[in-house]
């Protein structure tokens, strides 16, 4: 068994442990750093394939950012553990019928390759990880996809955006239309009045100094 075998059979297994106790793991934050040892196992199976650019970017998306946040609000948010899990048995048949769904899947694509092992596959390891290889097929041969896949985003930020301007009873409202439509002669007016002091009518004279 070659070395890079032996790497691959080894961070496989740690990838497929670590996914395992994410959704066995009680504690949330603990489910959040075995998901981030599965990510930088898959990381390091990219980087066997020399797909150098997806090793990254799964590293930098997914652990740098995504897992980071999810930390962040699980750790600052007082969420009831026990709540949640009152309805953990209920989507068991759920999760267990898209489990199996998900190996049978990748049971095929393996099993292609054990019924003809004499097929020659082409070699794409070579160029699959680098930066100009992806972006010639992202804009060439998966441009109406990833123009379709850019559309959902932009429409996901709108949405989202909708979400957190819509008005509510118990916070004060601000219309951001109506902060730019403000001119600076509404913003301030100087009136000119009179000057005028009732001081020396309001306070009682001042006793007569006493004489020796």
């Amino acid at each position: 068994m070659e070395f890079t075998t032996a790497l691959f059979y080894a961070f496989s297994a740690i990838m497929i442990l670590a996914a395992i106790r994410v959704i066995t793991a009680r504690n949330p934050v603990y489910a959040a750093l075995f998901l981030v040892l599965s990510f930088f196992s898959a990381a390091a199976i990219w980087l066997l394939l020399k797909a150098e650019f997806l090793a990254i970017v799964l590293v930098l998306v997914y652990v740098g950012a995504v897992m980071v946040l999810f930390l962040f609000v699980v750790m600052m948010l007082d969420i009831n553990i026990e709540k949640m899990r009152e309805g953990f048995w209920g989507y068991l048949p759920v999760a267990a019928g898209i489990g199996v769904v998900i190996v049978l899947q990748m049971a095929a694509v393996i099993w292609r390759g054990f019924l003809k092992p004499d097929e020659q596959i082409p070699a794409v390891s070579a160029t699959i990880g680098t930066t100009k290889e992806l972006g010639k097929l992202i804009y060439t041969q998966y441009i109406y996809a990833f123009e379709i896949a850019a559309v959902i985003l932009l429409l996901a930020i709108v949405a989202a955006v909708a979400l957190t301007l819509r008005r509510r009873k118990d916070i004060k409202y601000f219309d951001p239309s109506a902060a730019v439509k403000v001119k600076a002669s509404d913003r301030l007016r100087i009136v000119k009045m009179k000057a005028e002091s009732d001081r020396n009518n309001d306070q009682p004279a001042a006793p007569a100094a006493e004489q020796k």
